[in-house]
């Protein structure tokens, strides 16, 4: 059986990035929609050896469209995920518009897939950073209890946007050039820079990506008395994002125990060879489906606590991977109408 598939920001980064997971997994598409803004209404793009014209996204799209896959920012989504839902079509949505919405849920496969069973319509994707760090811990929290997480994290700035790498780009020829670069998109250049701060500053101090690692988390994970500080930084990297994650655990737990443990859990490879520098970096993780861990060690403040280091591709697992193994596991249950 074939489904009827929609994309939503089809043009986009992450939008792109869903044709060719849908691809390489053989997701089985009857007919596929590109749907975008105005501006990229007209354009052509390649689906599985067919070139498919590119339409603007309106009330009327998603008649006789049994998924609609979202990377369209939030405003959109509020706007047309519930229209499409009204359509009887199941949305995945990549935005921040529903994952803290009660009725919606929120979900990793490799976490919480049951959570899918109650949707209403509309499914909400994680932040990329979330993801990849819930994969890495959740194997380890089933075994010995998370109790605290702090992480920094090292974001590439494909999770901005195409403009975003174009900066990147342009300001680091600028500068090798011996000329000024100038920002855009960001508050201060990029290139040859690292910035604190992803998204907008609430109140608190923290970010709202940082506010969204630790709400995110505890709703994946059923958690809600894990306490998580997060530091969130943008750094001069095209695609892939890099954590370093300390654990407390509610007992002890060695270095060895953990390793085997995801060694064994989906989804994770180990690279964790410090003494021959195999350890996980962006540039191996792109283009992969794997969260990398490595650097596996004790916290030597905390006998109750752990460190690592997890990497992931952050268009591909961090969004359209993602996005497309719910789809996948909504086909293998019999869910979507087709």
């Amino acid at each position: 059986m074939g489904y009827r598939v929609a994309i939503v920001g089809a043009t986009g980064m992450v939008g792109q990035e869903f044709i060719k997971v849908l691809e390489k997994r053989d997701f089985p598409m009857d007919t596929v929609s590109l749907l975008a803004s105005d501006r990229s209404a007209g354009k052509k793009m390649m689906v599985k050896g067919e070139e498919i014209e590119v339409r603007e996204t309106a009330y009327d799209s998603f008649n006789n469209v049994d998924i609609a896959l979202f990377s369209a920012g939030a405003d959109i989504s509020r706007h047309f995920a519930p229209i499409a839902a009204q359509h009887k079509a199941i949305v995945v949505d990549n935005s921040a518009a529903f994952r803290m919405d009660p009725k919606v849920p929120l979900v990793v496969p490799e976490v919480n897939i049951e959570d899918i069973t109650r949707h209403k319509g509309i499914i909400a994707n994680p932040n990329c950073s979330t993801i990849q760090m819930v994969v890495a811990l959740y194997p380890l929290h089933k075994v010995n209890p998370i109790k605290r997480i702090v992480v920094t994290t090292f974001q590439a700035v494909s999770g901005t946007g195409v403009n975003a790498v174009d900066e990147l780009q342009t300001q680091t020829r600028q500068l090798l050039d011996g000329q000024k670069a100038v920002a855009h998109v960001y508050s201060h250049q990029i290139a040859f820079n690292v910035l604190p701060e992803i998204d907008v500053f609430l109140d608190s101090g923290y970010t709202k990506e940082e506010w969204k690692m630790l709400e995110e988390t505890r709703k994946i994970m059923h958690a809600d008395n894990i306490q998580l500080s997060a530091t969130c930084v943008r750094v001069p990297v095209i695609t892939g994002h890099s954590e370093a994650v300390t654990i407390e655990f509610e007992r002890p737990m060695e270095p060895e125990q953990a390793r085997d443990i995801l060694l064994r859990s989906p989804g994770i490879k180990v690279l964790d060879e410090p003494a021959v520098k195999l350890y996980p970096h962006p540039w191996l993780a792109t283009g992969t489906d794997e969260v990398f861990v490595g650097r596996i060690r004790k916290d030597i403040s905390n006998p109750n606590g752990l460190v690592m280091w997890v990497v992931a591709d952050n268009v591909r697992k961090g969004a359209a991977l993602n996005a497309v193994q719910i789809a996948e596991e909504l086909v293998n249950r019999g869910m979507i109408g087709g």
